[in-house]
């Protein structure tokens, strides 16, 4: 039997006092990127986007001479296709989970919380980045078990060109969910994704594309990202300035856009 309070017992002054307001902007941004991290890895066709087609091109580009490329395949190829994982997530992805939830009207129930409109975008950004860590290293170990030995003196680089590449192809899948209705955005972002996979410096380097496209396929994200990658990786230098300004004025530009045309509806 449980004790019952006596007669006039009362609890401690202040048990009960109601504490109005938001929580602490980081237990709302972790429950906030834990809800979205969650959400996109139970989502079928987020994993095939974002991990099955990635591990395909990785292994079939590594053991088929379908592209023409430097021996060891493979450190032509784990560089490109970790780049392609960066967009796949952070671009693709995340422009057509903005679109769909801004149909649905979930960003307009959350913007009714307490949540703060920079923590929801701050919150999908880090799930974005918990995402590309999940396929970093899932990606690295199935290249290194192919036989490609990353150089060790690059791999901090190559961790800031990741980091520069979610900025970048996050702001731009952002800009693009948040600014056009859902069945636009899916169309376009899988288009986009489709054009800079073949001809964006992601499966073919840039030294091997007609110099027109080679030109202009280095202005682009994904081409600044795959080859900074290939670079810092492959030869353990540092990136170009090229792909640093490259992805630096991508994530400005997209991000400035964004604030001003991206809606909730």
């Amino acid at each position: 039997m449980t004790a019952r309070p006596t007669t006039g017992e009362t609890f401690p002054e202040g048990t009960f006092t109601p504490r109005p307001g938001p929580g602490s902007p980081l237990r709302m941004l972790a429950a906030q990127s834990g809800t979205e991290l969650r959400l996109a890895l139970r989502h079928g066709e987020q994993v095939l986007l974002t991990m099955l087609i990635p591990v395909v091109l990785l292994v079939g580009l590594t053991l088929l001479a379908v592209v023409p490329l430097p021996e060891p395949r493979v450190a032509a190829v784990a560089p490109g296709v970790l780049a392609l994982a960066v967009m796949s997530t952070a671009f693709t992805g995340q422009a057509i989970s903005l679109g769909f939830d801004r149909r649905y009207g979930v960003l307009r129930r959350l913007a009714a919380t307490a949540l703060p409109r920079w923590l929801l975008v701050a919150g999908r950004l880090t799930a974005v980045l918990g995402v590309v860590a999940v396929q970093v290293v899932v990606l690295g170990a199935i290249a290194v078990a192919l036989g490609w030995r990353p150089a060790a003196s690059g791999l901090g680089w190559g961790l800031l060109l990741v980091l520069l590449g979610c900025a970048a192809f996050g702001a731009l899948g952002i800009l693009l969910g948040g600014s056009l209705r859902a069945e636009v955005t899916l169309a376009v972002a899988n288009l986009v994704w489709f054009v800079l996979l073949l001809a964006g410096g992601i499966v073919v380097p840039l030294a091997q594309l007609p110099a027109p496209m080679a030109a202009i396929a280095a202005l682009l994200p994904s081409g600044a990202l795959a080859e900074g990658l290939r670079t810092t990786l492959t030869d353990g230098g540092a990136p170009s300035g090229a792909s640093l300004l490259v992805l630096i004025a991508w994530t400005l530009v997209a991000t400035a856009v964004a604030v001003r045309t991206v809606r909730l509806r």
